[in-house]
């Protein structure tokens, strides 16, 4: 199993030191043997308010990193022209000598939509074919589009990438239908729990795996990836209450997205209509969950029984959020726990 460390900070903050974890992270990462580090697409809001573009964060850790994969966790395909994605996503593997990788999203909120409000309506048809005009043009082919007086031309981006192919994966919040487009399509596949159980994935993704093409192997194809909050320590309790407050005002600020995974508790209720009662509620119960099921949390141990149950779901990747609140400081010192878990992993892997 690969570990990777994965960004969708709160950007409620302010001052010049907003992207020091990132980018000090990225350096761990890369002198550490982690597998890549993942930025995501968000906009219009303070979840994850941090990274509206995640080409531009990449071409920056492009300039910092040696060897750790710069990733896009995700790509809203449908806010953006294809050829735009290429473009962009060709200079940041140019800038890294080969080391992007995209993981791309139809979108859900219709807020995002005012970049592209005509796209919103058929987000996921058009999803398909971004990323299959995006393979095209990062394959060195054409790809015939309307010009400004509405004539067909050719078009080829620039610059060539340095990758022949480009490594894709497709998002899903849960929906098993998404799990088997991605092997249906030959794309990996980025996941998390925000939405849906730990024991529901090895079915979810037992559909991914029996969709893909025989023999498929290009890119990311076959490559699951699931996303976990994690803060390691050397005693579970201490790491239970460093991040107990940050996380719930995490959870706080993303109470919207976090309604579907708790909707056995409050089912369809408006997050914006909650009383304060309810809320706290929802936090605790939220963070519970997070904290004993859902989250890369406690001692090494704890991590590495985390890691069995996780194998034998079927996931191939372990991407670390780090940056939900916990102090800066406090996090770059827990990278060395996440390291020491990633080498007692592996050094099992090693003796079996």
């Amino acid at each position: 199993m690969h570990f990777s460390l994965f960004y969708f900070a709160d950007g409620r903050g302010e001052g010049r030191d907003q992207y020091r974890l990132l980018l000090e992270g990225a350096r761990f990462a890369d002198t550490h043997g982690f597998n890549a580090v993942w930025t995501p697409e968000r906009h219009f809001h303070e979840f994850g308010g941090l990274y509206p573009n995640p080409a531009v964060t990449g071409a920056a850790l492009a300039a910092l990193t040696e060897r750790v994969a710069i990733r896009a966790g995700s790509v809203v395909g449908p806010l953006h022209h294809p050829v735009r994605i290429a473009e962009e996503w060709s200079v940041v593997d140019n800038l890294s000598d080969g080391r992007v990788g995209l993981s791309f999203a139809p979108g859900w909120h219709a807020n995002d939509f005012v970049l592209r409000p005509e796209n919103y309506a058929d987000r996921r048809k058009l999803l398909i074919d971004t990323i299959e005009t995006v393979r095209t043009l990062w394959r060195r082919d054409s790809v015939e589009l309307p010009d400004g007086e509405g004539n067909p031309v050719q078009v080829r981006s620039f610059p060539a990438p340095v990758q022949a192919d480009l490594p894709i994966w497709l998002t899903s919040a849960g929906s098993p239908d998404t799990f088997r487009q991605a092997g249906e399509l030959g794309l990996g596949l980025l996941t998390h729990l925000l939405g849906q159980e730990v024991e529901d994935l090895a079915k979810k993704i037992g559909l991914y795996r029996d969709a893909l093409p025989v023999g498929a192997s290009q890119g990311a194809a076959g490559n699951v990836v699931l996303m976990m909050h994690t803060f390691l320590g050397t005693d579970r309790d201490k790491v239970r209450e460093t991040v107990r407050e940050p996380f719930s005002d995490y959870i706080r600020s993303s109470i919207g997205l976090i309604m579907k995974a708790a909707g056995d508790i409050l089912p369809g209720v408006d997050p914006d209509e909650l009383d304060e009662d309810d809320l706290e509620f929802l936090v605790a119960r939220s963070f519970d969950r997070y904290f004993e099921t859902s989250g890369l949390f406690g001692t090494v141990e704890d991590g590495l029984n985390t890691l069995e149950r996780l194998e034998g779901l079927g996931v191939d990747e372990v991407a670390c959020l780090i940056d939900f609140g916990v102090d800066p400081d406090e996090v770059l010192a827990a990278l060395h726990h996440l390291d020491e878990l990633k080498n007692a992993w592996q050094a099992r892997g090693a003796g079996a």
